[in-house]
């Protein structure tokens, strides 16, 4: 056995110069790393491998000076068959921390957009369950839980949110409606059409950022930023303005997004504007026959007089 690595030591410390070489020449053959570079190679084969030679040398010489041949070719074939092992077990190890670190950034995306949407939630807001739709909805109220199930679908429940604050306003604006009109009048039929079409306008911009958030679900902007930050000095610059291109993407996207999230909180305040309209509207005949305020002059009166009547007894 010592023989053995007697002989294996000597083959080993003889192929040192011969792939010192092929790496200064390319290094991407005599270094099994991501980004090969001329000093992993002279580090590899100008101190590790030959300190790892002189050790079994070293060691070997316990059992006398005794080299064995089959150690020495075994020596000699040692880098060439480590080096396709070691360079699969490097790549499944980064595989295996690529994937680890996809999901952490993915939970971390997922929690930061469930805190916005926790954030963006209105006090007294109607939530919509797209799976189970209000008993009795409309077209108009499906349409909103199509538009919510296709945001939550592309992992956008900061942006489903909205779908919610729009159900809420519509619904309390056709209660106002129905509390001030009766159905089948003229004005209510006209209200309410026209409350239904900026609904539904609001239902096509909430659509249409579905469709946007869709076209960039599969970019991560943390990965991205992340390799751009890691492997800054390693990225070719092909490589580089390709992951700048994604970003602009994204940002692209995200004030596309902004954009039409505005033109929905417009349509919520037009909607909040027709309550508040609606409700100062008085379509039911007066029962008293006197405003409160001369009700009230008169009650103050009486009670004036009652008291003096009181005293004089």
């Amino acid at each position: 056995m010592l023989g053995f690595l007697q002989g294996f030591s000597y083959g080993l410390f003889m192929t040192c110069l011969p792939w010192l070489l092929v790496g200064l020449f390319n290094p991407g053959l005599a270094v099994p790393v991501a980004a090969p570079g001329r000093l992993h190679v002279v580090l590899r084969y100008c101190l590790t491998v030959p300190f790892i030679s002189m050790l079994l040398w070293l060691t070997s010489l316990w059992g006398g000076f005794s080299p064995s041949l089959l150690g020495w070719l075994a020596g000699i074939v040692a880098i060439p068959v480590a080096l396709p092992i070691e360079r699969t077990l490097r790549g499944w190890l980064a595989r295996r921390r690529a994937r680890r670190q996809q999901a952490e950034m993915t939970a971390k995306a997922q929690q930061r957009r469930a805190q916005q949407a926790r954030n963006a939630h209105e006090a007294g807001v109607l939530v919509l369950d797209p799976t189970a739709p209000p008993e009795g909805a409309d077209d108009l109220v499906m349409a909103m839980c199509h538009a919510k199930q296709r945001l939550l679908d592309v992992q956008r429940p900061d942006l489903a949110i909205l779908a919610d604050r729009l159900y809420s306003r519509y619904h309390h604006v056709m209660e106002v409606l129905s509390g001030r009109f009766q159905r089948g009048e003229l004005a209510f039929e006209r209200s309410q059409g026209l409350v239904a079409q900026v609904c539904l306008g609001s239902v096509d911009t909430l659509t249409t950022m579905a469709s946007q958030a869709r076209s960039v679900v599969s970019v991560d902007g943390n990965y991205v930023r992340d390799r751009l930050t890691r492997e800054s000095q390693r990225l070719s610059t092909q490589e580089r303005a390709a992951l700048m291109r994604r970003l602009d993407l994204l940002g692209e996207t995200e004030k596309r997004l902004q954009e039409l999230s505005a033109q929905v909180e417009s349509a919520l305040t037009v909607l909040d504007d027709t309550a508040v309209s609606m409700a100062r509207i008085e379509t039911a005949r007066p029962q008293a026959s006197v405003t409160t305020e001369k009700a009230l002059d008169d009650l103050r009166h009486f009670v004036e007089g009652a008291g003096r009547y009181a005293r004089k007894d």
